[in-house]
This record gives structure tokens, C-alpha cells and sequence, in this order.
């Protein structure tokens, strides 16, 4: 974890730079080059791309913040703030807070109204959206890693992850009782923040919160991250194939979907749904709802469009 990367200092002011900004920013740089260049490869016209990025990135944080706020709505209706202050963290992103998922399902149709706006091949643009989706999933969650948050459930794996004090990880685990806070960082029965004077200024409690970590978990960020790359060069083979326009946006879903349904089960999310199976309740949590309904969309995307390749 590591939220400020370094500090830009210019003109008197001290400005951060956020593990999480520059990562979207990278994400955006990447997804921009790469799908200008499987749009040539595909004959399509590759300026028409800078247009659609721009138009994803845009709704895709929009969508991707009102889902993150309608899965954790109980945190941004606290009763220790104002109205006011729980309105101004809804639109925080700065530290994070960005369900995939709702970006997603927002930016798609959004995209493809800019396509047929430009009267675009739309099933072959989307095939060339496709892995692009992926590698920006994939650099985003690098960003996740070096904010602290999406991580997963407590394990004892040798590549288990032990996130700073005052981490999103370590207040949820002080909160749930998993970890005991040092007395001394507690104010009336708060944690102290790190950029406060009272521990910034004491040697003492610096190196106590220093030395104040997290309990092991999955580094589930990583997890997806790795997850993405490997299917976003997956379908950019299969793009090189001869296949039907689409088909590689559907197996995107196809792929997606139960990959993001396995990785939310190693990680700590809020069910919003729970389910008996044999006696047993399971709780879900928006993205693996989300994750089975994308997983059965690509399916009938797949055999819709092999129908209508016969009929043409």
C-alpha cells in the first residue's frame, strides 16, 4: 500500500501524487494506445477511439462511484456528519471507491451511442473494446493495491499481504473486533490518524503506528489484476482469429463474469443478498450478482450472434 506515491513541490505548495490517480491516469494512457492500434489492425478508424475512451472513462467513473456508494451506502450516511460532509464524500474518488462493475454497465451503452452516432461497425467495435475493458481493469487494480482497498478475507498464504496502520483493512478489522488498537493511538476511542500532529510530532507514536499493522489477507487486487492482463491477451489472440463481429466482446463476458464471481469470494464486500443451499446461507455482493447476469449475457450474445451469421 502506498496512497501517496511522492510529493510535487512547486511554487510554495506541496502537491501529492496519488498511487490510485496515477494508475487511472496510466489506465487511460494505455487504454487509449491499445485500442488505436487494434483498431487498425481490424480496418476500422483509429480516431474514432480517442472519442470513445474519453466517453468511458467519463461515464465509466460516474457509474462506477454510484455503484461503489449504493454498495456502501451505510458509509456515506453517518450519523457523526453533517449532511454536507456525507454528500462531499460521496463524490471523493480521490482515494478510491470505484465499483468496476457500475462503470461498466454505464459506459457500454454510452460507447456504443457514440458508435452508431459515428455509424460505426458496432460489433466489430466492440470487439476491439473488449480487451481494452481488460488492461484498464488490470491497471486499475494495481491502484487498488496501492490505495489499500478491494482486499480480500484474512488468510496464512505466504504471499498474504499485511496492510499499514490506519489502512482501510485495519479499521475494518479494529471495527469487527479481529484487532485490538495500541491504547496509546486511541482518542476517545478513535484512532489517531497518521498526518495528525499529535502522532506526525511524536516519535513515539510514530513508531507504534508504524509497527501497527493489519492482519495477513489476499492481496485480491492483485489477484484481478493479473486476472485481467491474462484474459485481455487471451482476447486479443482470439481477435486475431477469424470469428463472428462480437464474439470476442461475448466471450469477454463469458470469461469476465465467473472469474470476477471466484475472486469476490476471497474478498470483503457487503452481501446484499443471501442465499440457503443445502442449509447452508451464502451471502452476495452486488459485483457477484452482476457477475452471473454478464457471465449469462455472454452466453446469449455467443449464440445470438451465431444464429444471425447463418441466416446472413
Amino acid at each position: 500500500m502506498l496512497q501517496v506515491l511522492f510529493r510535487i513541490h512547486l511554487f510554495g505548495f506541496v502537491i501529492p501524487v496519488y498511487g490510485y490517480g496515477l494508475m487511472l491516469v496510466v489506465a487511460f494512457l494505455a487504454c487509449l494506445k491499445t485500442s488505436q492500434l487494434l483498431a487498425i489492425r481490424v480496418g476500422m478508424n483509429p480516431d474514432h477511439f480517442i472519442d470513445a475512451t474519453l466517453i468511458a472513462i467519463a461515464t465509466g467513473i460516474i457509474g462506477a462511484r454510484l455503484c461503489h456508494v449504493l454498495e456502501n451506502v451505510h458509509e456515506y450516511i453517518r450519523p457523526d456528519r453533517t449532511l454536507a460532509q456525507n454528500i462531499l464524500s460521496m463524490f471523493n474518488t480521490r482515494e478510491g471507491g470505484l465499483t468496476f462493475y457500475g462503470g461498466f454497465l454505464l459506459a457500454t451503452p454510452c460507447v456504443i451511442a457514440y458508435g452508431l452516432f459515428r455509424r460505426a461497425k458496432i460489433l466489430l467495435g466492440m470487439d476491439v473494446v473488449a480487451p481494452v475493458v481488460m488492461i484498464g481493469l488490470g491497471f486499475g487494480r494495481i491502484g487498488c493495491f496501492l490505495n489499500g482497498c478491494c482486499y480480500g478475507e484474512q488468510c496464512t498464504l505466504p504471499w498474504a499481504v499485511r496492510f499499514p496502520y490506519y489502512s482501510n483493512a485495519y479499521l475494518d478489522q479494529t471495527g469487527s473486533g479481529k484487532l485490538t488498537i495500541p491504547p496509546d493511538l486511541l482518542a476517545r476511542g478513535n484512532p489517531l490518524s497518521p498526518d495528525l500532529p499529535s502522532i506526525a510530532g511524536n516519535p513515539r507514536l510514530a513508531a507504534l503506528a508504524a509497527s501497527s499493522s493489519a492482519l495477513p489477507v489476499h492481496p485480491t487486487e492483485l489477484y484481478s489484476s493479473f486476472t485481467a492482463f491474462l484474459l485481455a491477451a487471451l482476447l486479443i489472440a482470439y481477435l486475431a482469429l477469424p470469428h463472428i463481429d462480437g464474439r470476442v466482446f461475448a466471450l469477454m463476458l463469458m470469461l469476465e463474469g465467473p472469474a470476477r464471481y471466484i475472486l469476490e469470494m476471497l474478498r470483503v464486500e457487503p452481501a446484499v443478498l443471501t442465499v440457503r443451499w443445502h442449509d447452508q446461507i451464502y451471502g452476495l455482493s452486488i459485483s457477484m450478482i452482476l457477475a452471473v447476469g454478464i457471465f449469462v449475457a455472454g452466453i446469449v450474445m455467443w449464440n445470438l450472434l451465431g444464429r444471425r451469421s447463418q441466416k446472413v
